[in-house]
């Protein structure tokens, strides 16, 4: 074997690792040992309440033409609020979404439940660590792994969509696919975005709106104008007027 192919077989090699991480449980090593505690047992708490319930509940789908039309395209870009993270992990399991998380303790135990449902993690957000998130994501995306926002977190404000997942389409020529799921019977938690926690054998609808592209050669304007036009397509399928 040349040098050269050598090379090439050890750089996918490594390339290769790079990508299989996201799916893997990050080292804990620098939180406190409470804090490690507390992490596991979030994650396991969520990750059994989702398991169990999830199994119960009775989806309808509105919209799937729009997902087909997305994942044709390749590897869509998922958008959604980060109060429906708990249905939406069981909705999409096992499908390799990759989706970005905060680099603080509440999003380790959220990477960590995901990540037992076949999701994977890039560790980042719009307050720690965005940038090396993004560069990231759009790696995964460029090889054709899916991934996941969700648009107004880590911290809101709630139901206001952020400008990361336009910079995602706009950078890999994906496109943005938003989507809700509304579950007929849950509660809410007392937190910021009054996380939705579905109550067992409620039945629950996912809408799915239409593919929104964002062209490479996006201006601040632009990317503007298609920060909106997500906005208005998450508040249209979740019955928000504004």
């Amino acid at each position: 074997m040349q040098p050269s192919s050598t090379l090439s077989v050890g750089s996918d090699r490594r390339e290769q690792e790079r990508l299989a991480r996201v799916y893997k449980f990050a080292d804990l090593a620098r939180y406190s040992p409470r804090e490690r505690l507390m992490i596991r047992i979030a994650d396991l708490l969520f990750y059994a309440l989702i398991r169990l319930i999830g199994s119960t509940v009775r989806y309808t789908v509105e919209g799937w033409e729009n997902w087909q039309v997305a994942a044709r395209a390749g590897a869509p870009i998922y958008v959604f609020w980060h109060n429906r993270i708990f249905l939406a992990t069981h909705f999409w399991q096992r499908r390799g979404i990759v989706v970005m998380t905060s680099q603080s303790r509440d999003g380790e135990y959220i990477a960590r439940f995901i990540q037992r449902f076949g999701y994977g993690a890039a560790r980042g957000s719009s307050t720690r660590g965005g940038v090396g998130a993004l560069v990231e994501m759009v790696r995964l995306v460029r090889h054709g792994i899916p991934t996941a926002f969700t648009v107004d977190g880590p911290r809101g404000p709630r139901y206001v969509a952020k400008m990361g997942a336009v910079m995602l389409a706009k950078k890999t020529g994906q496109p943005l696919l938003p989507f809700t799921i509304e579950a007929a019977r849950h509660v809410e938690l007392p937190s910021w975005d009054r996380f939705q926690i579905p109550l067992p054998w409620t039945r629950a609808t996912v809408r799915i709106a239409p593919p929104i592209h964002v062209p490479a050669d996006a201006d601040d304007a632009l990317l503007e104008v298609k920060r909106d036009e997500l906005q208005r397509a998450l508040d249209r399928i979740s019955g928000m007027q504004r």
